[in-house]
């Protein structure tokens, strides 16, 4: 006779409680959009055409590179990310674009 399981919801509990979303802008016109980029997949060429057809949209915007954030992904990842809300806090970051490319 085969052995018998019962059957068990194959995700685990719940260990967190969800946070509210922010408000989103209405426009990015005259806004600063900082950009996270874990330097995988093609974010420089993503980042490129951001740089010139968003403007077109939302006059005034401005951005702020990702190389003021670091690397989201390596052997600083823990650091780089745990800096994040300082980083965006510091460059007045309206918006960001994170994880660009894939």
């Amino acid at each position: 006779m085969a052995d018998q399981y019962e059957v068990v919801w194959p995700l685990g509990k719940s260990v967190s409680e969800t946070a509210p979303l922010a408000d989103r802008s209405q426009s990015l016109a005259g806004k600063t959009v900082c950009e996270v980029w874990d330097r995988i997949f093609r974010g420089d060429e993503i980042f490129t055409i951001l740089h010139e057809e968003l403007p077109r949209k939302f006059p005034g915007i401005k951005f702020v590179d990702h190389s003021k954030f670091g690397n989201t992904t390596g052997p600083k990842e823990r650091q780089v990310v745990a800096e994040l809300p300082s980083k965006i806090k510091e460059y007045g970051c309206d918006a960001v674009i994170s994880g660009v490319g894939a």
